[in-house]
């Protein structure tokens, strides 16, 4: 679906692409590899599965450019909005902000799939019958969904999207609905629940190879986090303080939107670095 968005003579098209299926994805391939017969699947089932798991990882790559280039329109739609509420134009700022939820929740379903997959990958083992792919891709989407809050209109993009044009009238004042704390959090609230690996002490803008747990959404060190479980007999509690869920080597997944993540709190530490910078040499 194509949507656009005008104010006077500025102009801008979002063509995001729906089309993220099992058609287009490794399922379609790894069903063709399968096919070939369970004879060569039981004699080679560390090739099949290696080979699996290397087309799923692939796949989360491919959606991360897509994740990415939504963020971005998203965060240009906001100024839009924010311009369109200083000139009294509330239906285009709805209309701004229908087009900004279906964004957001196409990325949404967009993580969802890829982070299934790669479970997938992490878990595969040929067996004796083939696979029906769909059916377990269907399964751990709905697994992973489970585990994540649904409501597109919670999302940070969303709530800052909203929080930005309120602000244009009601600075200071909280949205309706919602707690004075809350809309206070709203301005740095991010996907990333925590700051650093809790194994290897590092800051995850500086993990050579981040991956994060499908059940928690706690990003880890993946070499590390995997010795620790490795540690605990393959199966373990989160070592994140306080934290219920359980964490084994098959639900650790570098889905689509954690490179994204941890790419925006670098930059915005490095804007936080420059302001401290020249904040001292104004004081000097």
């Amino acid at each position: 679906m194509n949507r656009c968005i005008s104010n006077f003579d500025f102009h801008v098209t979002l063509k995001p692409n729906p089309h993220i299926s099992l058609q287009n994805s490794p399922f379609a391939e790894l069903r063709h590899h399968q096919s070939i017969g369970t004879t060569m699947a039981s004699t080679s089932h560390g090739g099949t599965s290696g080979r699996i798991k290397n087309l799923t990882s692939t796949f989360g790559s491919d959606i991360q450019p897509l994740v990415a280039e939504i963020r971005t329109t998203v965060g240009v739609m906001k100024d839009i909005a924010v311009q369109l509420e200083k000139d009294n134009l509330p239906d285009k700022v709805k209309e701004t902000e229908d087009a900004v939820v279906e964004l957001v929740g196409l990325s949404e379903h967009s993580v969802h799939f890829s982070s299934a997959v790669q479970a997938f990958g992490n878990r595969y083992k040929p067996g004796e019958q083939l696979t029906d792919f769909h059916k377990v891709l269907e399964d751990e989407v709905l697994q992973f969904r489970a585990n994540r809050n649904s409501d597109v209109q919670r999302n940070p993009l969303v709530r800052q999207f909203k929080e930005a044009v309120w602000k244009v009238h009601h600075s200071g004042q909280p949205m309706p609905g919602e707690e004075e704390e809350d809309i206070v959090m709203t301005s740095t609230q991010t996907n990333i629940l925590n700051f650093s690996c809790p194994v290897s002490g590092k800051p995850i803008t500086e993990l050579e190879e981040p991956v994060r747990s499908m059940q928690c959404r706690h990003i880890y060190e993946k070499k590390a986090i995997v010795q620790y479980i490795k540690s605990m007999n393959n199966r373990s509690q989160c070592p994140i303080p306080g934290c219920p869920k359980a964490v084994d080597v098959n639900v650790l997944v570098q889905d689509p939107s954690l490179a994204v993540d941890i790419d925006e709190l670098r930059r915005t530490s490095n804007k936080e670095t420059n302001v401290e910078d020249f904040t001292m040499l104004d004081e000097d």
